[in-house]
C-alpha cells in the first residue's frame, strides 16, 4: 500500500450520492428557514471573496472594482467589509495599490482555470502574485493526474505550490462539477488537504457546474473528520453560482450544522462571488 492510499484509508469513503443527497434535503429542510436573519446575511457579506474574473479585466476596470470595496469600508455600522478581493494574478499589483480598505487580496493562479500548463509556470505564477502582494492565491487540481490515479503527480503538485505561496494561503479548487461524484470529491478533497491546502474550494466557475450543496456537504464532512484525526482548522470556500441571498443561507446551514459555530467565520468559511453582494445589502 502505499502512503497516498495510507492517507485515503483513514477516512471514511463509503459516501453514497443518492443518500448524501436526501440528507441535505433534509438538513436544509429543517435549519435553513431559522438561519435567514440580519446577522446570518451580515455574516454572509463579510464572508464574501468580491470576484472578477473577466477576460476583459484591465487595469482600469480593476481599479473602479476595488473602489467597491473602499466604498463600503466603515459606511454599514452593522455589517463588516467583504473578506477579500480575487483577480488574475496579473492584477494583484493594481489592487494592492488601489486597495485601502482593511481587505485580503487573493488571486487565481497555477494555470487557472483548467490547470494545464507547464508546473514551472504554475509555480512561477504563484510567486509573482505573492511577490506583488496577495495574501491568498487559488488553484485548480490537475484533475488529469488525478483520473490517472497518478496521485503523487497529483499530491506533489500542491505541495510546490503550498511552497511558493510562503505565508499566503493557498485555497485549492477541487471543481466538483467535474469530479460529479461523492467519492472522487471526498478522495480530491482529502489529498488537497493531505498535501497543504488552507482552505478547499468548489468550483471555479468557468467551464463545469459550480457549486451544489452535495459536494459542500461532502466537503465540510472531510474537513470535520480531518479535524477529528489532526486537530486542524481548513477553510471551505463555495463558488460557482451563488448569487442570490437564498443560495447563500443554504451553504451557511450545511457548513453549521456539519462544522458548527466555529467555522463560521471569514477565516474559515468564504462564498466566492461577484453579485452576492448587491443581493445581500438588498436582503439586509
Amino acid at each position: 500500500m502505499d502512503k497516498y492510499s495510507e492517507v485515503l484509508e483513514k477516512f471514511d469513503l463509503c459516501v453514497d450520492d443518492s443518500v448524501i443527497a436526501s440528507k441535505v434535503a433534509d438538513l436544509i429542510a429543517k435549519n435553513c428557514k431559522g438561519n435567514n436573519t440580519k446577522e446570518v446575511l451580515a455574516l454572509l457579506y463579510s464572508c464574501i471573496d468580491l470576484t472578477s474574473l473577466n477576460t476583459e479585466d484591465s487595469v482600469e476596470s480593476i481599479w473602479k472594482f476595488v473602489e467597491k470595496a473602499n466604498d463600503f469600508e466603515g459606511s454599514r455600522p452593522d455589517v463588516d467589509n467583504v473578506a477579500a478581493i480575487c483577480v488574475f494574478p496579473n492584477f494583484v499589483s493594481t489592487v494592492k495599490e488601489a486597495l485601502t480598505a482593511d481587505v485580503k487580496i487573493a488571486a487565481v493562479a497555477a494555470g487557472f482555470p483548467s490547470s494545464q500548463t507547464f508546473p514551472e509556470i504554475k509555480i512561477a505564477e504563484v510567486s509573482l502574485a505573492v511577490a506583488d502582494g496577495a495574501d491568498e492565491i487559488d488553484i485548480v487540481i490537475n484533475a488529469g493526474a488525478f483520473f490517472d490515479n497518478d496521485l503523487e503527480t497529483f499530491c506533489n503538485e500542491i505541495l510546490e505550490l503550498k511552497d511558493a505561496c510562503r505565508e499566503a494561503h493557498l485555497k485549492v479548487i477541487l471543481e466538483t462539477g467535474l469530479l460529479k461524484t461523492a467519492l472522487n470529491i471526498k478522495k480530491a478533497a482529502v489529498l488537497s488537504i493531505y498535501s497543504g491546502a488552507d482552505f478547499i474550494k468548489t468550483s471555479t466557475g468557468k467551464v463545469y457546474p459550480g457549486a451544489s450543496l452535495e459536494a459542500a456537504y461532502v466537503m465540510c464532512e472531510t474537513i470535520k473528520e480531518y479535524h477529528a484525526l489532526h486537530n486542524k482548522k481548513i477553510g471551505i470556500k463555495i463558488s460557482g453560482g451563488v448569487r442570490t441571498t437564498e443560495d447563500a443561507v443554504k451553504y451557511y446551514t450545511i457548513v453549521k450544522e456539519i462544522l458548527g459555530e466555529e467555522w463560521l467565520t471569514p477565516q474559515y468559511f468564504r462564498l466566492g462571488a461577484s453579485s452576492l453582494t448587491d443581493s445581500l445589502l438588498s436582503s439586509l
